[in-house]
This record gives structure tokens, sequence and C-alpha cells, in this order.
């Protein structure tokens, strides 16, 4: 069911039925949220620029992504990037999408589609501990490229360039990290009052979870959406989204 690659220099795990290429997370310890760090670090941005632009609008809502807490979180598998459209109808043969401008773009399901497609995955969805923990790969910046503004031209939903894709992974090797809202397991809860210290998602009625979200609103409008790449930033599913699912680690019989 799974073959071991080296793609991009780097090993990945391939589902063999479907094709989807998956990345080996290690297992660890971090900080998750928006730490004080990057709060200066969005001060300073704040500051410095010049327009009539200000971040206090975001600043203000920056509690649903605290308290900063020490996560732990074991390895896993994760996609190298969110499901395409044509991986989508790999298992959903009838599966359509608005948003895509081919096959290779990234699939935003729509809230009243999302059931029928996780149903069929034999994946599951991360918990947001494991999203953030992948997303940051190891940094304790913004992003995990720094504290500065991302470039657009980081920008990626559609992955036919393997050139593009490579140049968008992070250490972990994972592209496109905050380009579309991405589903995670948990409801959503607006703070991390109470979390647990390890990586099982939180449960409850509503709404879930998204990750995410700079791509579905590139061309840029010099509205701050490069904000929703941010590795802590994180919302409420309101209308479509992206999957980048999860799976455990190969058993010996399944490689």
């Amino acid at each position: 069911m799974w073959t071991k690659e080296t793609v991009a220099g780097g090993p990945a795990w391939r589902h063999v039925p479907s094709g989807v290429l998956f990345r080996e997370v290690p297992g660890g310890t971090f900080r998750m949220g928006l730490s004080d760090e990057e709060l200066g670090a969005l001060r300073a941005i704040d500051e410095a620029d010049a327009s009539d632009d200000s971040l206090e609008g975001f600043l203000a809502r920056a509690t649903s992504m605290r308290p900063v807490r020490k996560v732990r979180v074991e390895p896993f598998l994760i996609a190298r990037h969110p499901l395409t459209v044509a991986q989508t109808r790999h298992w959903l043969p009838d599966y359509e999408d608005d948003f895509a401008e081919c096959d290779a773009t990234v699939a935003r399901v729509r809230d009243d589609d999302l059931d029928a497609v996780l149903e069929a995955l034999p994946f599951r969805l991360p918990s947001e501990a494991e999203w953030e923990y992948a997303a940051r790969a190891g940094t304790t910046t913004l992003t995990h490229r720094g504290d500065g503004i991302p470039d657009e031209d980081g920008i990626l939903d559609v992955f036919a360039d393997e050139t593009r894709v490579a140049a968008s992974e992070n250490a972990f090797g994972l592209a496109a990290m905050g380009c579309a809202n991405e589903v995670c397991a948990d409801a959503w809860i607006p703070h991390f009052e109470n979390a647990p210290s390890d990586a099982r998602p939180r449960t409850g009625d509503g709404s879930r979870v998204v990750r995410g979200g700079g791509g579905d609103l590139s061309p840029w409008q010099g509205c701050d959406e490069w904000l929703l790449l941010l590795s802590a930033f994180r919302s409420e599913l309101d209308m479509f989204t992206a999957i980048r699912p999860v799976a455990p680690l190969p058993a010996p019989g399944d490689r």
C-alpha cells in the first residue's frame, strides 16, 4: 500500500492506490500559539507601515491564538500538499470544484460536501497541534521563512510544477503550508485555555478549525491577507476548505 521514495532530495511515502505523497514528521515538543516574540514582530511591522492600514484589528483577535503552551507531538505522516482536484476524484469520481483552474489545483471543498469527502478518505485530519507543528518545522517565527511579510510569489495552489512545489517546502518537506485554508480535526474553540499538552484534537459541537488561507485571497489587495499565512493563524470554517490528510507511519507489512 505504501512505497518509500526520494522526492526533492528528501524521503517521502507514497500511498500507492491514490498516488498521494506524504512526508514523515518527526515527533517532538514545541510551543504552540502566537508567542510574545511573534506579537512583537507583528507590532514592529505595524509601526513601520506607512500606509493607513493597521494590524490593530488582527492584534485584537490574537487571543484566539493564545495562550502559548508546550505541546508534545508523536511522529506521523502528513500529505506533502493539500489534496488536489484529481486526487480527490480518486475517492469521489463525481467531485466537482468551481474554484479549480485545472485538476492539479488544490481542492477547495464546500462545507456541504466536506463530510462526504472525509468519509471517503482512508486517512484522518490533522489536529491543530499537528498542523502547527508541521507548519513551523522547528521554527519559532511568524512563518517558517521568518518574521518578515511573506512574498506573494510564494503563494501556491496548483501543484503541476515540481520546481515551484519544491521551492515552497519547509524544513519538513511540506509544500504550501498556509496557502490554502486547511481543515483540522478540532472543533472551533476561540482560545487555547485548558487545551491539552499533547496533540489530541479538541472535540465539541459546531464548526471545525481551519488553518492558513493566504492563497484563497490571492492576488492580495493590500488588506494584510499575508496574516493568514502565519503558522499560528487559526479561524472558524466558513464556506470551503482544503484537506491535507494525515496517516500513521506505515507498518512493516504495508511497506
